[in-house]
C-alpha cells in the first residue's frame, strides 16, 4: 500500500457529480426539479436509491451527460463500481434495466486476512476482497465483450468507493458522521449532553436490525439521539417499544416526540407527555421545530444542522496530513482517494468513456454554504487529498 498523489475527485469525474437531490454539479445539466418530467417521472419528489424512479432518472442523466461532449453517441453499455452487494448491487441491476443496457459490476471491500477472493453473482456483479482485483474485473469484461469506449458509461460511487475505500479508509468518514452528529446533539442539549449516553444510542440504533425503524436514513438516526439524550425516553425503552412493534418507524417517533415538545402533547391522547418530564433545553425545542417541518414536508434530509456539521467535520479530513506521513497514519487520519479505483477510472477515462459519480450524501454534508465558500471552503469532490492504494497500471497496461 502507498502514497501515489495528491489530487481531488475532480480530476476523474470533473463536476460529473449527482448527490442524493439528483442535481448535478456540472451546471449544464438540469436537476431534478426542472427535468422531473422528461424523466418520466410523476412528480418533482426526490426518490430514494432503491426506488425505481431513481434508475430512470439515473438514465435520463446518463444520457445527457453523454451528449455534452458526444452529441449522437448512443450509450450502449454501463460499468458500474460501488462497495456494497446489496445497495450497490441492486442500483446497478436496476439502472442496467432501466437504460436497456447490458453491464458489468464491480463490488470492492477489502479484507487483506483473507486470501484474495472473486465472487461472481448473478447479472455480472463481482465481489472482491481486494480493490486491486479492479485490473482482473476490466480484463473479464472485456474478455466478456465489454467495449469500454465511448459508449460506455461508467458509474463509480463515491463513498467507500472513490474515496474512504471500504475495508481500508471507511472509518474515517464513520467518524466524520459521528463527529458531526456529536458536535450537534451536544450544542443543542448544553450542560445536559451525556456523551456516553449518546454513542451507546448511536450504536445501537445503527445496527441494520433497527433500519426498518430508521429507515437506514442518518438524519433519523441522530435525531433520534438527540430526543434520547435530552431523556425524553430511555434508551432501554425505546428498543423494547421498537422489537414489539409499538414503534414500527420515524415517522411515529418522531410524531411522539412532538407530544413531548410541542403543546399539543398536553391534548394528545397517543402521544400524552411522558410523566415527570422536565423542560427541555431550547436548543432542542429549535432543532425539532425544524427538523418536525421538514420531516412533514417530505424531505428525507430533515436534520440540516446535523449534516451541516459533517461537512465541516468530513472537510477537515481532506489532505489533512502531509505528503510524508506514513501510509497506515493516512489511511487511519484522513480520507483518502482509492488509487485502484483512480487508475481504473482515469483508464477508461482515456479510452473515451463517460464517467460520473453519485452518492447518496445531501448537498448539506457535501458542499459547503454560501458563508463557507466564501471563506475558501469547497465542495468535497474539489477537495485535495492523498491517493492511496496498491498501482494496477501495469494490468491496465496489458489490457
Amino acid at each position: 500500500m502507498q502514497y501515489h498523489a495528491t489530487t481531488t475527485l475532480h480530476e476523474l469525474f470533473g463536476d460529473l457529480v449527482i448527490l442524493r437531490n439528483l442535481t448535478p454539479f456540472d451546471t449544464r445539466l438540469p436537476g431534478l426539479a426542472d427535468a422531473w418530467r422528461e424523466m418520466g417521472l410523476d412528480s418533482a419528489r426526490t426518490p430514494r436509491k432503491h426506488e425505481p424512479e431513481y434508475a430512470r432518472a439515473s438514465v435520463w442523466f446518463v444520457r445527457q451527460a453523454r451528449a455534452l461532449d458526444l452529441s449522437g453517441t448512443p450509450v450502449r453499455e454501463l460499468l458500474f463500481i460501488g462497495d456494497t452487494a446489496m445497495a450497490d448491487g441492486n442500483a446497478f441491476r436496476s439502472l442496467a434495466r432501466a437504460g436497456g443496457w447490458p453491464g458489468w459490476c464491480f463490488i470492492g471491500s477489502e479484507k487483506l486476512s483473507q486470501p484474495a477472493e472473486f465472487v461472481r453473482q448473478a447479472d455480472n456483479v463481482t465481489l472482491s476482497n481486494r480493490w486491486a482485483g479492479l485490473g482482473e474485473w476490466l480484463a473479464s469484461a472485456k474478455a466478456a465483450g465489454a467495449r469500454m469506449d465511448a459508449g460506455t458509461a461508467v458509474v463509480i460511487d463515491m463513498d467507500k468507493t472513490a474515496v474512504a475505500a471500504r475495508g481500508r479508509n471507511a472509518p474515517v468518514m464513520d467518524a466524520a458522521r459521528i463527529e458531526g452528529v456529536e458536535r450537534t446533539v451536544a450544542s443543542s442539549l448544553g450542560d445536559a449532553y451525556n456523551r456516553d449516553l449518546f454513542l451507546t444510542a448511536y450504536n445501537t440504533l445503527n445496527d441494520p436490525v433497527f433500519h426498518p425503524f430508521t429507515a437506514d436514513n442518518q438524519d433519523y438516526l441522530a435525531y433520534i439521539c438527540l430526543v434520547l439524550g435530552a431523556g425524553l425516553v430511555e434508551l432501554d425503552a425505546l428498543v423494547a417499544d421498537v422489537q414489539a412493534g409499538r414503534m414500527s418507524s420515524f415517522r411515529q417517533f418522531i410524531d411522539w416526540s412532538d407530544g413531548q415538545l410541542g403543546s399539543a402533547g398536553d391534548r394528545n391522547p397517543v402521544f400524552p407527555k411522558k410523566p415527570g418530564f422536565s423542560e427541555p433545553p431550547a436548543g432542542l425545542q429549535a432543532i425539532h421545530r425544524d427538523v418536525y417541518t421538514l420531516v412533514l414536508a417530505g424531505d428525507p434530509t430533515p436534520f440540516k444542522a446535523f449534516r451541516r456539521n459533517e461537512y465541516l467535520c468530513t472537510a477537515a479530513r481532506f489532505g489533512s496530513l502531509p505528503v510524508d506521513a506514513p501510509v497506515a497514519q493516512m489511511l487511519a487520519e484522513q480520507v483518502c482517494i482509492t488509487q485502484e479505483v483512480r487508475e481504473a477510472a482515469l483508464w477508461l477515462k482515456a479510452r473515451g468513456c463517460l464517467l460520473l459519480t453519485m452518492s447518496d450524501k445531501p448537498d448539506e454534508a457535501t458542499i459547503p454554504t454560501p458563508q463557507l465558500a466564501a471563506q475558501g471552503y469547497l465542495p468535497i469532490h474539489r477537495l485535495s487529498t492523498a491517493a492511496v492504494g496498491e498501482s494496477i497500471a501495469a494490468e491496465l497496461a496489458s489490457l
